[in-house]
């Protein structure tokens, strides 16, 4: 057994035990922050090292419980729905919050101090989505594990980024994880690119000419506006996009747009990220909009009549989401979207429902 796991079930004895003593339920709120900081000290040092469906569910089970005594916004959705942990015998049966309570509710497990606040885009007067972090390192931790496992080292990358409408407004998540990933390269090369194309054309020619490995990561519309103004062949650049037309173009089902950008940019596959302001993780697809989840990560499909029914793989539905890093907030969430996942375990996107503002979903429904 790994030593992390060893750790990990002797300091669940003192979960259980606090649980009895109701330490959890904040009758002593001493005791209750203490038990949080173990169980934050537990999930900080094995949750990234979870290698097997079993490790992953027992993981689950564990940030189910924890989220269902500490954070009032799920624990009265449970409640409503009559569910207990006592109940949960499999993934499939834990509840998925609505993603649409991060916009009237704080939806928080932790009694630590606030450290960042992300919302979510929206139109002028809109409500948008609110995503309260109590612990930015772990955040920090995720994402630049999460491109490891698909890309590899992040120093080995220039990264050039086109996000000019998530740079002109303040709690952008993806904004956060892009800067810092830009910083990660140590590379005075990388940067963000706002409406100056021209200058983002000249450097992306030069670098690729030369030979270096670049990371090209962009929103759906300001990427089209690149390729319109010129067409490329390049041979060393991933090109990623991070979905949305955000009301600057007509929408476009993934296969018109992939097949835009692979002819204006010369390369062979577009590549791109599935993550939202709600989430601490990401997916990464690396070509025909296939995605994959890194090991702490997973998605269910749920039914579009009977939301509390999980669907079998190769069925379409709704897409609910399990963030076992987002343990601070709300691990397990039922998004707008519409996908599949196929029999290998990978997932695709394949549109939304109405009235959706969900970053990472750029497609209508088919």
């Amino acid at each position: 057994m790994h030593k992390n796991y060893q750790k990990y079930n002797i300091l669940m004895i003192f979960y259980e035990y606090d649980k009895k003593l109701n330490f959890i339920e904040f009758k002593d709120y001493e005791k209750a922050s203490l038990f949080n900081t173990y169980f934050c000290n537990i999930m900080s040092k094995f949750l990234f090292d979870i290698k097997s469906d079993e490790q992953f569910k027992k993981v689950a089970f564990e940030v189910f419980k924890h989220q269902f005594e500490n954070n009032k916004t799920y624990r009265s959705f449970c409640d409503l729905l009559n569910v207990h942990p006592s109940d949960i015998n499999s993934l499939e049966q834990i509840p998925f919050l609505p993603i649409q309570f991060f916009k009237s509710r704080k939806v928080l497990s932790s009694k630590d101090e606030i450290q960042e606040i992300f919302s979510s885009s929206g139109t002028t007067g809109s409500v948008t989505s609110q995503h309260y972090i109590t612990d930015i390192e772990l955040y920090k931790e995720s994402y630049s594990k999460g491109f490891a496992h698909f890309y590899g080292d992040i120093k080995d990358y220039i990264v050039l980024a086109l996000l000019p409408n998530y740079l002109e407004r303040n709690g952008s998540s993806l904004v956060f994880m892009v800067d810092d990933l830009i910083r990660k390269t140590h590379n005075s090369e990388s940067g963000f690119y706002l409406h100056n194309l021209d200058e983002l054309t000249q450097k992306l020619i030069e670098l690729d000419k030369n030979g270096q490995k670049i990371l090209l990561i962009g929103v759906s519309f300001a990427l089209l506006d690149l390729i319109e103004k010129h067409q490329f062949s390049l041979k060393n650049t991933i090109v990623i996009e991070t979905g949305g037309m955000k009301g600057k173009r007509k929408e476009l089902v993934r296969e018109e747009l992939h097949l835009l950008l692979k002819k204006g940019f010369g390369v062979a596959e577009i590549h791109s990220e599935y993550g939202m302001t709600e989430l601490l993780s990401q997916a990464y697809s690396k070509g025909n909009g296939i995605f994959k989840t890194p090991p702490w990560m997973k998605i269910l499909i749920r039914d579009t009549e009977d939301a509390l029914t999980i669907l079998p793989r190769e069925k379409t539905g709704g897409i609910n989401v399990i963030d076992l890093a987002n343990y601070n907030s709300c691990s397990f969430i039922a998004t707008q979207d519409l996908g599949k996942i196929h029999q290998n375990g990978t997932f695709e996107i394949i549109g939304r429902f109405d009235n959706s503002d969900i970053r990472g979903c750029n497609l209508m429904v088919l």
